[in-house]
């Protein structure tokens, strides 16, 4: 949708230039020092971008820089993308929230819960309640991810061959039905724990609309928003503006990892929950259309009520995740932090011990991206860079203190 650049003076939409630059004067070092190959941000306010940089390179071998075309693998930034889908299938009546997931996926009709015993002998008993469509947006559903380390339930899954996706040649159908088979964390609803539970709601995207999720993605979110670098893979004329991916030694200092091409043909395992490829041009169209309560450009995806009831918390009785949650990341602060359908949200700022707003929404991806809308200030920012893992460096909240502070 044409080419990403600033379109306003900061101060006409009440941010500070100077202090905008305080962006780039803290993470340049991430890149001098090796923390980081290389990173772009964005802050928009009122609809209008008021700051864009990019320091360092997309390749650190040849040297390439990052560019506002420059792609990148946005991992669990897909999870917003894919929840909106399921809304929009939501708002067109074909499920609800309420629904047992068995309605539309039958391996999640005789689901069981972990007890207790070892991974090579667990016990386990009937869940006293179904999974439904609303656990698995609120990560309430008792699924886990295999890389969590933290209970006997993750190591069967890792023992099944679901460490941080699938294994080879499996589908997201096959990989749906065998998570089905794996115990839950606990029964649906009494916990949060990050999970597959959005790779599961992907494959009910394909279920209830009858299209594989690539197509439904394209077709109903990407096209129309004019998204048109996103997606699960790319083709060879757009290879050379890929990131390549980096992971953090003993010293947190970024390496090349070799991903051998898996991001030029379409995966068997079409991951809704971590998966997409990405911009920060198109993403920031995703996150304008939130701001603009699921419209932009004349094209809705989404009602305004629809967007307003995604993004408040939906833990019970208005807990936060340090309350109801079990945390997984330590750069996230739990505290003062809901969780709505398919975003965190901010619920009490001052609890939260970091700049932001009650109402901000947001999530991140596992090689350290991110991106928060608030609606009370009319910002969107978006941050793209290519490390894993995503609490290497303190990105998030520094990034967040950088972009309050510049508001006048």
């Amino acid at each position: 949708m044409g080419e990403l650049k600033v379109t306003c003076d900061p101060e006409d939409v009440g941010l500070d230039s100077a202090r905008l630059r305080r962006i780039d004067a803290h993470f340049a070092p991430y890149v001098d020092d090796g923390r980081l190959p290389g990173w772009l941000a964005l802050v928009s306010r009122r609809g209008e971008i008021a700051h864009l940089s990019a320091y360092g390179s997309r390749d650190v071998a040849s040297g390439a820089p990052v560019e506002p075309d420059t792609l990148f693998r946005i991992y669990s930034m897909s999870k917003p993308i894919t929840s909106v889908a399921v809304m929009m299938l939501y708002e067109e009546g074909l499920l609800e929230l309420t629904d047992p997931v068995s309605r539309h996926l039958p391996a999640f009709a005789d689901v069981r819960v972990y007890e207790k015993g070892p991974t090579f002998s667990p016990v386990t008993r009937p869940a006293a309640e179904p999974v439904r469509v609303w656990h698995l947006l609120t990560h309430t559903s008792g699924l886990v991810y295999g890389f969590q380390h933290v209970s006997v339930v993750d190591e069967l899954y890792r023992r099944a061959g679901f460490d941080r996706g699938a294994p080879r040649g499996m589908s997201l159908a096959e990989a749906v039905d065998r998570w089905a088979e794996l115990p839950l964390l606990f029964e649906p609803g009494t916990q949060w724990n990050y999970s597959v539970a959005t790779d599961v709601l992907g494959r009910l995207v394909e279920v209830v609309s009858g299209r594989p999720l690539d197509e439904f993605l394209s077709e109903r979110i990407f096209r129309p928003l004019g998204m048109d670098d996103t997606g699960f893979w790319i083709d060879g004329e757009r290879a050379g503006r890929m990131a390549t991916l980096y992971s953090a030694d003993r010293h947190r200092r970024a390496v090349p990892m070799d991903t051998r091409g898996a991001e030029l043909r379409r995966p068997s395992f079409l991951s809704g929950g971590g998966g997409l490829i990405s911009t920060a041009g198109d993403y920031h169209r995703f996150t304008q259309m939130l701001l603009r309560g699921g419209e932009l450009d004349g094209v809705r995806l989404l009602g305004p009520r629809t967007v307003a009831y995604m993004t408040r918390n939906h833990l019970p009785g208005g807990a936060d995740l340090e309350e109801f949650g079990r945390p997984v990341f330590a750069e996230v602060p739990y505290a003062g932090v809901g969780f709505g359908l398919g975003f965190a949200v901010v619920r009490d700022a001052a609890r939260h011990r970091t700049l932001s707003s009650a109402g901000e929404f947001s999530w991140g991806g596992a090689a350290s991206t991110a991106f928060w809308v608030d609606p009370a200030e009319e910002l969107t920012v978006v941050f793209m860079t290519q490390l894993l893992p995503s609490d290497t460096h303190p990105i998030r909240s520094r990034l967040r203190q950088l972009v309050y502070q510049a508001l006048l």
